[in-house]
């Protein structure tokens, strides 16, 4: 006989809150009144996908069953990895589940033309488990939404409160995880992984880090422990700001996180290396002559080296925050982390940006490593006992 749960925020870690729908709960990593103040359609995608969020629990269930109904936008031309649902029984991952089924909205990157498509629920069915206690996490795709719909196990399942301390992070599409395979492989959950001790709250969304003063409040207001912003990429990517607009917003993102959190241990990265954007300003565009093949590129539009008026490139953004964080240094508890020692020239080389923009999975590996030493590990910003 299985059993139901009720799908609770309790059980679901990484969210703002679950929204409930004619199937069962959509999560979803910004709150309400964000989505109703800026109802932008990038942005409402992104925060849809639920990069970093997870059902955690203990149980000595030896069949559990997930029902999910995901969503996800295709383009034609250019396949894309379906997303997974990554199972982790007492640290390890057990299983790795591709979706199958859903809800398609796939777009034509030549016309702009668009259809829909709808599929069934997918089932994430996990069987021929021991009956020992065992703590459960079933990690949701990064890069499509899920309805969740059921959760069903062969014994009673309980909550599992030992989550560690809070990370609060927030980024661009890297961080969001694109071009990352499994939600348990995008760089900040491989950190969170790798330091041992946390609980993720991924606030990467992609296209959608812009310095946004909302995105300051919502993180004021969130319960966090540590704090981490890695902003520039996509101010440079849709050509946003100017020097002079981009410093101000950025010193007054930082002091609203700070009316929330006074003393937390806040940490500014700067960008990544990618060669299209170091010295050369935006807006990003499609190559168009990648359109119709499995390999989409992206490229700079901007004139190289077409700084005089405030233009920004990533060479700038970089300097512009290493002046930032050395300016508010009666601040003890901010610390500033230089992206390219997280994914710096070298490593462009080594393991080359396939769309010349986010890093394959292998880099995500190596840039959730490396944060997790140069943050989480003895003597850094985040260490803990």
């Amino acid at each position: 006989m299985m059993l139901s749960t009720a799908l609770t925020a309790d059980l679901i870690h990484g969210i703002a809150e679950l929204e409930k729908t004619d199937r069962g709960v959509l999560p979803h990593r910004l709150p309400s009144w964000v989505r109703h103040q800026f109802p932008d359609p990038q942005l409402l995608a992104m925060e849809r996908q639920p990069s970093g969020v997870h059902l955690t629990f203990t149980t000595t269930a030896s069949r559990i069953e997930l029902i999910t109904h995901p969503s996800r936008v295709a383009y034609r031309g250019a396949d894309r990895p379906r997303g997974r649902v990554d199972v982790v029984i007492d640290g390890m991952l057990h299983a790795r589940d591709e979706l199958s089924g859903g809800d398609c909205l796939e777009i034509d990157l030549q016309t702009g033309s668009s259809s829909a498509h709808s599929g069934p629920d997918h089932a994430t069915v996990i069987s021929g488990l021991s009956t020992d206690l065992k703590r459960v996490e079933m990690w949701l795709p990064h890069n499509e939404s899920a309805e969740i719909i059921a959760l069903r196990t062969d014994a009673p399942l309980h909550t599992d409160d030992r989550m560690g301390k809070i990370w609060l992070h927030h980024g661009s599409s890297i961080s969001h995880g694109s071009n990352a395979l499994a939600p348990t492989e995008i760089w900040p959950v491989v950190a969170a992984r790798t330091a041992g001790t946390v609980q993720l709250r991924n606030l990467g969304f992609g296209g959608s880090a812009l310095v946004d003063p909302f995105l300051a409040r919502v993180i004021r207001d969130a319960p966090a422990d540590f704090i981490s912003v890695k902003l520039g990429i996509n101010v440079v990517n849709l050509d946003s700001m100017r020097l002079r607009s981009f410093v101000p917003a950025v010193h007054g993102f930082l002091d609203t996180i700070r009316d929330g959190h006074p003393e937390t241990p806040l940490l500014l990265v700067s960008p990544l290396f990618a060669g299209i954007h170091e010295s050369t300003p935006g807006p990003l565009a499609v190559d168009p002559a990648s359109l119709g093949t499995d390999h989409v590129q992206f490229v700079a539009t901007g004139a190289p080296g077409d700084t005089a008026q405030g233009r920004l490139t990533l060479e700038i953004i970089r300097d512009a925050l290493r002046t930032i964080s050395r300016d508010r240094e009666d601040d003890a508890n901010l610390y500033y982390l230089d992206g390219l020692d997280l994914y710096g020239p070298e490593d462009g080389v080594a393991l080359p940006l396939p769309d010349g923009l986010h890093p394959n999975v292998e880099a995500h590996d190596l840039i959730g490593r490396r944060f997790a030493d140069r943050v989480f590990g003895s003597g850094r910003p985040f260490a803990t006992p």
